[in-house]
């Protein structure tokens, strides 16, 4: 069965708005807290680093992704290869114009207890994950977030804010893979349009659901 990347069935959609934070929430983890409660929308652009294990082997992509909670997320992979990952509140969909080829599961089969179904969705933090080490490097306030789920795919998520602001996500999975995020232009709370969150197979495309394995 195909399997949707690590960054889709883990933390797709972290990228929500987040306040200005105070003297008193200046660590990450309160910012993170704050984050999630004024989440509305969201766009910006991001880098995309898959490090290999044993190796260091790096493979980059760049796009844009967009946000709108509850459970609405899109990210749209330009470079080097397009791809389109699209949450539409009810089904996520993976699109492969290479192969032209689709592939959909339903959003609340096995990722309610993921980032992504937390982080996008109305859930609290702590009913999913430990909040554990909380620190600065290099200018960015760190959280690190441990699954409470024994069968997790991965090991860690941190999230980091610099300057009050979503700068960045590390993903490392169960195998040692580790997945970096970095974002750049971040625009919250903003009027999206509702067709960013729609995705129609076009003409031709093969599609792949549950039920076909």
């Amino acid at each position: 069965m195909p399997r949707f990347p690590l960054l889709f069935s883990l933390a797709l959609s972290l990228f929500i708005a987040a306040p200005v934070a105070t003297a008193e929430e200046a660590a990450a983890p309160g910012l993170l807290r704050a984050f999630l409660s004024e989440v509305a929308t969201l766009e910006a652009a991001f880098s995309q680093t898959l490090v290999e294990p044993g190796t260091g082997r790096e493979q980059v992509s760049e796009g844009r992704l967009y946000l709108k909670r509850p459970k609405q997320f899109r990210w749209d992979y330009r470079e080097p290869v397009p791809q389109l990952v699209v949450a539409d509140g009810t089904d996520l969909w993976l699109y492969d114009p290479d192969l032209e080829q689709a592939t959909v599961r339903s959003l609340d089969d096995g990722l309610s207890s993921t980032p992504a179904m937390l982080l996008s969705g109305e859930g609290r933090l702590e009913d999913t994950f430990e909040v554990g080490a909380a620190y600065a490097e290099a200018g960015i306030d760190w959280v690190e977030l441990k699954p409470l789920d024994p069968e997790s795919d991965f090991d860690a998520v941190r999230v980091g804010f610099e300057a009050g602001e979503l700068a960045a996500m590390d993903i490392t999975d169960t195998l040692g893979q580790t997945t970096r995020i970095r974002f750049s232009g971040v625009r919250r709370n903003i009027p999206l349009d509702p067709g960013l969150f729609v995705f129609e197979p076009p003409p031709g495309a093969d599609v792949l659901r549950d039920s076909d394995f």
